[in-house]
């Protein structure tokens, strides 16, 4: 059976040439790893596109209100769970709640058991807009998959599986 180049081929061979007969080099695995990173280029480049232009509705304000929804408490978080959870400064989390707040995204209340503590939970119109950029998401992450059948891509899930199980 003939072999479908792409353009990690090139790659691998420019490598292997430069590094033939040095067991440090494996072309499989150079193979596979600079697929999956130009895989994870193309979904990062299309996401970061879908948002250009939005003024009313940004990548940041997506993040923030993604950290908020997949939450272990999936209806309430803290200003400094969050802040951690997409690794930005309190105060910069602090003006990304206040612009979610006056875009009647999320609510921000003082904790009734814990008056020092305030809960931020997202209404239903931030649960709407996440619903909406999280499945607009994953049509682009279909997109990029396109090109496997289903069979496929649970052979490759099966694959990456093991590779991840292999570093837990």
């Amino acid at each position: 059976m003939d072999r479908v180049h792409d353009s990690v081929d090139e790659h691998v061979a420019r490598w292997a040439a430069r590094w033939d007969g040095n067991p440090a080099f494996a072309p499989e695995v150079e193979g596979a790893i600079t697929r999956m990173q130009l895989l994870l280029r193309v979904k990062n480049r299309r996401d970061t596109a879908a948002f250009l232009g939005e003024e009313d509705f940004t990548r940041e304000d997506y993040e923030t209100l993604h950290a908020l929804m997949v939450q272990p408490y999936p209806t309430e978080a803290t200003p400094t769970q969050l802040a951690e959870s997409v690794r930005v400064t309190k105060a910069s989390m602090t003006g990304r709640l206040a612009r979610l707040e006056r875009a009647g995204l999320i609510t921000r209340e003082t904790d009734s058991d814990n008056r020092r503590r305030v809960l931020v939970r997202p209404t239903q119109a931030g649960q709407d807009a996440w619903d909406h950029y999280v499945h607009e998401g994953m049509r682009r992450e279909q997109d990029i998959l396109r090109g496997l059948t289903d069979k496929e891509l649970v052979q490759l899930n099966t694959l990456l599986r093991k590779a991840v199980r292999g570093l837990e």
